[in-house]
């Protein structure tokens, strides 16, 4: 008897042991699991995906081209939109998909990414296989430092060829907002030399600002734009321009946390998107 008890107590601790580990699982905002095939069919019901994702994150490069293939199987009048280019460099990365350039060309005359080859590429190759138009959204970078710098107003004085490369001027800007504000908070003592002031909040809004003017401008068909998840986290930042430029747009967002257990959503992450995919904080990084 005493064996029979030892047995069973060896093969339960065994299978506890043995039990699958996930690699995400995927929450609705009020932190409830949802399957990947139902996120899917929901997300190819809108008119933009926004997908906030962890930037050195291996797993969520994967199932962002997982996301692009299975959307594309569904509808294929997708269009990708990426923050991981700079406006300015659209013309060399449409030359790339058409196959006027070689990559070589790309890579060393587009502000690409260090991780490009590792956690881009595969979406770029993908929309370029499937003839699928790829759009850069972000303002240059070295506009976005001139806010940063010298203020909001500074984006008066570029010549006009410059400025149809950022949203519209005036940038409305609501420094209220909860994302802005704690931004703001966290500059008070001064960065780099730059006196303490809300620049860095409306250096973001900018980006923000620009990449919601090119989802709106190239948007046909559903439109999925890949972005750093600040960009969209609470429904703020690119969602807030989209939605005052267009109420009537349906927009979906994802966004991606790590957590030491993915068993259940961590209250301080419930309510950030509309779909959540919790991943392992041990997940390998790319960078």
């Amino acid at each position: 008897m005493r064996t029979c008890i030892a047995c069973l107590l060896l093969l339960v601790i065994t299978t506890t042991q043995a039990q699958d580990k996930p690699a995400y699982k995927l929450f609705t905002r009020e932190g409830k699991g949802i399957d990947y095939t139902k996120m899917i069919k929901a997300l190819a019901k809108a008119d933009i995906v926004l997908v906030g994702e962890l930037h050195d994150n291996s797993l969520d490069h994967w199932l962002e081209l997982q996301v692009a293939k299975d959307l594309y199987a569904l509808r294929n009048d997708l269009v990708l939109g990426f923050e991981m280019f700079e406006a300015d460099d659209q013309l060399v990365l449409d030359e790339y998909l058409t196959g006027v350039i070689e990559e070589r060309h790309l890579l060393n005359e587009a502000k690409v990414w260090e991780n490009y080859k590792t956690d881009y590429k595969p979406l770029i190759e993908f929309a370029k296989e499937k003839k699928l138009p790829a759009i850069a959204t972000n303002p240059p970078r070295r506009y976005a430092n001139l806010v940063y710098r010298k203020g909001i107003e500074a984006l008066q004085t570029l010549p006009e060829d410059a400025k149809k490369w950022i949203a519209p001027l005036p940038i409305e800007i609501d420094l209220t907002l909860p994302g802005y504000k704690s931004m703001g908070a966290a500059a008070m003592g001064g960065h780099g030399g730059v006196p303490a002031n809300d620049n860095m909040a409306k250096s973001q809004a900018v980006k923000d600002a620009t990449m919601a003017y090119f989802i709106l401008k190239n948007r046909k068909g559903l439109l999925v734009h890949y972005h750093g998840a600040y960009h969209s986290k609470n429904f703020e930042g690119i969602v807030w321009y989209l939605k005052k430029a267009a109420p009537d747009v349906k927009i979906v967002t994802i966004h991606s946390v790590e957590q030491a257990s993915i068993d259940d959503l961590e209250n301080e992450n419930r309510g950030a998107a509309d779909f959540i995919i919790a991943i392992p904080k041990d997940m390998t990084k790319t960078y």
